[in-house]
């Protein structure tokens, strides 16, 4: 509705230049009427135009203004995929902006705001030009700016965030905050508790071409990364909860629709979910899951005849598997699931939330009799014994691992620990300082040490 514009003309001087653009005519008609009625129009160098941010000469407008400039507004919070879905042609020209692989690509992580392009336009814009780039955006969005533009080494100056309530100002469920760019060459960014704050609260930045979200503590602890001497995975992505995850009752199995089914154990193994490795309640097991492979693109028609019940249950379900979106599915078997391997089965694990805004590892033991399966918001390291997953677990929940993670997460997002995160700690270098002698043993990673493990944790371990 022109507010921003109008603000700028109360508060900047007088001899400056104002140009308000937006794609919807009925804003630009309000806007000039507003200016007409306060006589602003006549009084100030003021023009307001309809245009289409993907079609602007943004170009051409800079090279007409003199300098200093100020770039400030509110893009679209919505993304492509939204915006598909909604039927909407106003998106970016197609590329591939983060050079994503093609398998990041199938699995969603190509997904972006529309606003981070449109962010990332402009800076490209204000590049060798006096000029402040000020624009409201989630948290999320201004860091995935600041990270592009550092990386490909735009020019700036200083990066700040003042974060806001989104949802009291505008009643949207997101960390947000005014992100301020001002062009020249330095990279990291301030934040700040809100937009009246002083003093800033945080700092993250660029290090070793990764973001890092508390640059002090990766200064400290980035001599533990290394090698991955455990496979961190993922739990079993099946995307059909109402009929693939089930409660045990005394006469059967009920699914999420609440249709009950006597079915075969054989394809049925306890699984616990995000929530409940967050919480803690790893041993009080409600949920089984129906896990119909043992490898990614298994056959599944042995179901057929090994668990008929249990077959002619899928068959019966068949509609909610082929409803599922992924491309991880396509040219599979049927009622085929991902994420599942030996690893998948192992006894013991050792399990984060990655949805959950807390640091907790908690080791994961058989229940009645079989190994216990995890959703895909979960990941974990499978051992071949307690004694491993323990120890493991006393290793990752020490303080030191903690801050070496603490490093790399921002809590605001979706799902704020990865894999990727996880992959970067070398346990055997945690282990070693820690005070190991040998921490390849202590690991169990080496010939004939699987017995001697326990002599190798640091006293201090042991207490704990």
């Amino acid at each position: 509705m022109g507010n921003f514009l109008l603000s700028a003309l109360e508060y900047f001087p007088s001899a400056a230049t104002a140009v308000g653009i937006d794609i919807n005519a009925d804003y630009i008609e309000h806007l000039k009427g507003t200016l007409a009625t306060q006589g602003r129009g006549q009084q100030r160098h003021v023009t307001v135009a309809q245009g289409d941010f993907f079609d602007f000469d943004w170009p051409g407008l800079l090279d007409s203004l003199a300098e200093p400039i100020l770039v400030i507004g509110n893009p679209p919070w919505v993304t492509n995929a939204e915006l598909t879905k909604l039927r909407s042609d106003n998106l970016p020209e197609k590329s591939n902006l983060w050079d994503f692989s093609g398998l990041d690509a199938i699995t969603g992580k190509s997904n972006f705001d529309i606003s981070e392009w449109m962010l990332i336009q402009l800076l490209a814009h204000i590049q060798n030009r006096d000029a402040v780039l000020a624009m409201l955006c989630k948290t999320s969005v201004a860091r995935k700016v600041l990270q592009y533009a550092w990386e490909k080494d735009f020019r700036l100056e200083s990066s700040s965030i003042y974060l806001f309530d989104a949802h009291e100002i505008f009643g949207v469920s997101t960390d947000a905050g005014l992100l301020i760019c001002k062009t020249s060459r330095k990279q990291s960014c301030k934040v700040y508790g809100d937009l009246s704050e002083e003093v800033h609260a945080a700092t993250f930045g660029l290090r070793d071409d990764q973001l890092i979200s508390r640059p002090r503590l990766y200064d400290r602890w980035k001599h533990l990364q290394g090698s991955e001497h455990y496979r961190w995975r993922s739990g079993i992505k099946h995307d059909a909860a109402r009929v693939m995850e089930l409660e045990k009752e005394a006469e059967g199995y009920r699914n999420k629709l609440g249709e009950l089914y006597v079915l075969e154990s054989d394809y049925l193994y306890p699984m616990l979910k995000s929530s409940d490795v967050a919480n803690g309640k790893v041993a009080d097991i409600t949920r089984w899951m129906l896990v119909t492979q043992k490898f990614v693109g298994e056959a599944t028609t042995a179901i057929r005849d090994n668990a008929p019940r249990t077959w002619q249950y899928l068959q019966e379900h068949q509609a909610f598997f082929d409803s599922r979106k992924s491309a991880v599915y396509k040219d599979r078997p049927p009622f085929s699931i991902f994420g599942v391997g030996d690893y998948a089965f192992a006894m013991w694990k050792v399990a984060i939330s990655g949805l959950y805004k807390t640091l907790h590892f908690a080791v994961i033991g058989p229940y009645a009799g079989k190994p216990v399966v995890l959703d895909d918001t979960c990941y974990f390291i499978s051992c071949d014994s307690q004694e491993e997953a323990e120890y493991l677990a006393t290793l990752l929940n020490s303080e030191i691992a903690q801050e070496f993670f603490s490093a790399y997460i921002f809590w605001d997002k979706k799902r704020p620990i990865t894999a990727g995160i996880l992959r970067r700690l070398d346990l055997m270098a945690l282990a070693k300082e820690l005070g190991s002698e040998n921490p390849l043993e202590s690991l169990g990673r080496a010939p004939g040490s699987s017995d001697n493990w326990r002599q190798q944790i640091p006293l201090g371990l042991q207490s704990a």
